[in-house]
């Protein structure tokens, strides 16, 4: 059954991770800068959140790099961990100066998760939009690791030194979990994991090191949000339908981002949709760089039309909208969205 009366955005988002169907659909956008200031000038606003009537807002601490300030482009940063970055004017960079040279912690400090500087200013922020579905991002586990120790080395290391990855992703678990029990008084309704496991055509490591390795922590940090009644949010690129039973079994809420260019969503809908709320979906590799409006409204359509049976849908991009999306076919992406109802 369809329910009309659902009348809040923070209902709306609610009713879909409890499975059930609603007559309008929940969905979501993140932009990259250079996106966003584009799609600002077309609505003509300074708040995308408001204009384009997005139910979840998302909020996190204020750590380096989110995106680089324009007068740095062209020069490195480096964040509290200690990784180097590349800036960029179209993204967010590129890890490129791994601080942990060796598979050794013994002389590497870790930053503090309690650093008042990390949530200067989120009261206001959070408190503005009250009436959306708060999420909290929390950070990263295995990607956060790979960032540490340069990802080609950390893949090596599960193999020839298990025990410093083990260290090295407990040390990630505490910093991630005391991150939330910051971000908890800020009140969210859920938490945002962000920590990527697959590749175009499957998991980074064998999925006996990933169980063995990262979702024993991973549970612990899922515990820790569903113990304060939190929704989980875990953002994971790439094809990782291997695992996710293993996600189901510790208590994921829901999936993000469902590249259709990866895996099969509807095969998703149809193995795990009992289970999981999927949020994702609409290509970025091909389609929305590449295709018409017309078409991109009708993948929209057919989308919803499948994934929001029952609930347990969000709608979103693949991947945060980059700035080689011509901005008719964002526009058709958003507004195909808007006005969809079951």
């Amino acid at each position: 059954m369809v329910e009309k009366a659902v009348n809040t955005p923070k209902e709306l988002v609610r009713s879909a991770t409890e499975h059930r169907e609603t007559e309008k659909v929940p969905y979501n956008f993140m932009f990259s800068p250079p996106a966003e200031e584009r799609l600002k000038r077309y609505y003509g606003t300074e708040d995308l959140i408001t204009a384009l009537e997005m139910p979840m807002f998302l909020f996190g601490p204020k750590d380096k790099p989110l995106y680089a300030d324009p007068q740095v482009y062209g020069e490195t940063i480096t964040d509290q961990f200690g990784v180097v970055w590349s800036t960029s004017r179209i993204d967010r960079g590129s890890p490129i100066g791994p601080p942990l040279k060796e598979a050794d912690l013994s002389r590497y400090s870790f930053p503090s998760p309690d650093d008042p500087k990390r949530f200067a200013g989120l009261d206001q922020e959070v408190a503005r939009r009250r009436d959306r579905f708060l999420i909290a991002v929390i950070g990263d586990l295995w990607e956060r690791a790979g960032f540490m120790r340069g990802l080609g080395n950390l893949c090596v290391d599960v193999l020839e030194n298990p025990k410093f990855v083990e260290e090295l992703l407990e040390a990630m678990k505490e910093y991630v979990i005391r991150t939330l029990e910051h971000l908890v008084r800020y009140k969210p309704d859920g938490v945002f994991l962000s920590d990527d496991y697959g590749t175009q055509s499957g998991l980074m490591i064998a999925p006996r090191h990933w169980q063995r390795l990262v979702k024993p922590r991973l549970k612990e940090i899922y515990l820790a949000a569903k113990r304060r009644g939190l929704v989980v949010m875990h953002h994971t690129c790439g094809d990782v339908v291997e695992i996710v039973p293993d996600l189901i079994e510790i208590g994921l809420d829901i999936l993000h981002p469902i590249q259709p260019e990866t895996m099969d969503i509807f095969a998703l809908k149809r193995d795990f949709g009992k289970d999981l709320t999927f949020c994702g979906g609409i290509g970025t590799q091909h389609l929305l760089p590449k295709g018409t409006p017309s078409e991109i409204r009708e993948t929209v359509r057919k989308t919803m039309d499948v994934m929001a049976q029952g609930g347990g849908y969000v709608l979103e991009p693949g991947i945060t909208l980059q700035d080689d999306v011509p901005i008719e076919n964002m526009v058709a992406v958003i507004e195909a969205a808007r006005e969809y109802r079951r």
